[in-house]
């Protein structure tokens, strides 16, 4: 009868403590209820793909007839490189997205081999030709598998006679190379043009000398370049302005040669002097600069110290080495056990023959060499002088690109399943930005929702002892609890029973509940302990209710003081939580 009142007074120490938790939870829980995420399938809500009336001179969204448009390369890479022969072996489908896919119905091109060469191009009706007008590029790519080494960059084709489909290279002549391309460090959006020299006719490429960086991503990017009659140039990604410039000066090499030119055949004369500063030649060795002084001698002022044992070796064969069962005198020759550093050493200054050390030399200084003075004969850096250059010439409107007559993808990749899309080549800036919104607006926020939709949420892992939930880990919320109360009562017990009403709680209980297992243990009988134990009960009681109290009174009075405390175990909580 008496263990049982007191195993009831243990239950109740207990039931309080649990008490204290569930009460903080509940009323952190209805003071901040979040609000119902909206549903999943209403967000991933997709529309039906419906063609866009948009006219240009070139426009390409993949419709059934793709095929009477495009046509796959059957010719030979040419490669000066290597004398191996390369295929356009890579495979072309036009299909919908097997992920992310934004709109029902949208198709693209798709590149179908991984580590393969792909060539496929398109005519168009007639040559365009934007001599004085703006030209607007903008097409959609999809890494579907992502992109870790190759090109989803398209060509322009120049306007010839030698432009067949089934004999499109990397050899065919284009006019601009535009989009992303990347392998290991190289990330970049290609923007090259060539441009025809007026003297010789020759062409030559012309690299934008700091390409904006590609972005590598499972949904779908929208790549736009915009080259307008004033010779400036602007590259757009997703919408966003990312480079911007003029033809005339950010691209290497320059479109128009400079003016004049080093003269090839002026050579510097032989007496030209071109050293700036010489060895002063008046300058003579002081009479007492020593160059065979050492650099460093020994310190007669140094004394041996008094432990420093002469008599000891600095090794000793080791006392618990023991010759191998297998070691035999006669073939391995007489065993000697290994040598280990001798202990007595370790204690002491030194052992063996003690020598005093070396100190630097005061007196060295080296071998002498005259200063050097500034070179009276000095000439300056020679140059050869500057002529005419016979072949410059000034092309003051390298944006009338030469007519283009299609449009080509001519790529190397490792990974497969790259699409392209919405392909608009044309003058309108208003209606590459109308196609825009038709399309890779409407499906880019369905994609990126249904990427997020799939990615596994990073747990909420509670930076402090304050943001601890008692159920989600019981035992580690006692002992962060418990740790952050002993913190705190070293300094305040007061502050730490009030910012930690719980653990305080409990303390009180558990106390009274160990007066009421010894009031148990030595009682003489039952009805004597009864009404002991009620006393212990009510006390228990009446410490809780106190317990409680003071949790109110935490947020007024002990939080400014003890926040520190807690930020200093901040780190260490979320570090064991992990």
């Amino acid at each position: 009868m008496r263990f049982d009142a007191v195993l009831a007074s243990a239950l109740y120490s207990s039931a309080v403590f649990l008490g204290h938790v569930y009460a903080d939870e509940d009323a952190s829980e209805s003071s901040a209820q979040p609000l119902a995420e909206p549903s999943t399938s209403s967000a991933l809500e997709k529309p039906t793909f419906t063609p866009s009336e948009i006219k240009a001179p070139f426009f390409e969204q993949f419709t059934d007839d793709w095929d009477s448009r495009w046509s796959p390369s059957h010719a030979k890479k040419e490669d000066s490189k290597t004398e191996e022969e390369w295929a356009y072996v890579g495979t072309w489908e036009v299909e919908e997205p097997h992920s992310l896919k934004g709109i029902e119905g949208d198709k693209g091109l798709v590149v179908k081999n991984p580590a393969a060469h792909h060539a496929i191009s398109a005519k168009f009706n007639k040559p365009i030709d934007n001599k004085g007008n703006t030209l607007v590029v903008q097409y959609e790519v999809k890494l579907q598998n992502g992109l870790e080494c190759g090109g989803a960059y398209m060509k322009l084709l120049q306007d010839n006679k030698k432009l067949h489909a089934e004999e499109f290279s990397n050899a065919s002549p284009y006019v601009i190379m535009f989009g992303p391309d990347k392998c290991g460090a190289t990330n970049k959006v290609h923007f090259i043009f060539k441009h025809k020299n007026p003297k010789t006719g020759e062409y030559e490429e012309k690299h934008l000398k700091t390409a904006p960086v590609a972005r590598i991503v499972k949904t779908t990017s929208l790549y736009t370049l915009i080259v307008k009659p004033d010779q400036t140039f602007e590259i757009k990604i997703d919408g966003e302005n990312v480079k911007s410039g003029s033809l005339l000066e950010d691209f290497s090499p320059s479109v128009n040669p400079e003016k004049e030119i080093d003269d090839p055949k002026d050579t510097k004369p032989d007496d030209w002097v071109d050293q700036a500063r010489i060895a002063d030649p008046e300058a003579t060795k002081p009479d007492d600069w020593d160059e065979d002084a050492p650099f460093e001698i020994v310190d007669e002022e140094a004394t041996k110290p008094d432990d420093w044992l002469d008599d000891e070796p600095a090794t000793v064969p080791d006392p618990e080495a023991e010759k191998p069962e297998d070691w035999d005198d006669e073939e391995d020759g007489d065993w000697i056990p290994p040598s280990v550093p001798n202990p007595k050493c370790e204690e002491a200054a030194g052992c063996g023959k003690w020598e005093p050390p070396t100190k630097k030399n005061p007196d060295y200084k080296g071998k002498w060499s005259a200063p050097y003075i500034d070179n009276p004969a000095y000439k300056g850096v020679w140059a050869p002088r500057k002529i005419a250059n016979p072949d410059y010439f000034e092309d003051k409107t390298p944006a009338n690109f030469e007519p283009m007559g299609a449009i080509g993808f001519e790529i190397w990749t490792m990974q497969n399943n790259i699409l392209f899309d919405n392909i608009y080549i044309g003058h309108s800036i208003e209606d590459a930005e109308k196609l825009k919104a038709e399309t890779y607006d409407i499906k880019h926020p369905i994609e990126v929702a249904e990427d997020d939709a799939t990615k596994p949420k990073p747990a909420d892992t509670p930076k402090s002892p304050l943001d601890l939930k008692f159920m989600d880990d019981p035992i580690f919320y006692i002992r962060e609890k418990t740790q952050l109360f002993w913190t705190l009562a070293q300094n305040d017990p007061v502050q730490a029973a009030r910012f930690v009403p719980e653990v305080a709680g409990g303390i009180g209980v558990l106390a009274v509940t160990l007066i009421a297992l010894i009031v148990g243990a030595i009682g003489v009988g039952g009805s004597s302990a009864a009404p002991q134990v009620k006393k212990a009960t009510e006390k228990a009681k009446e410490t809780a209710t106190n317990a409680k109290d003071t949790a109110v009174d935490a947020a007024s009075s002990g939080t400014e003081k003890v926040q520190s405390e807690v930020n200093k175990r901040t780190t260490r909580s979320a570090g064991s939580a992990e």
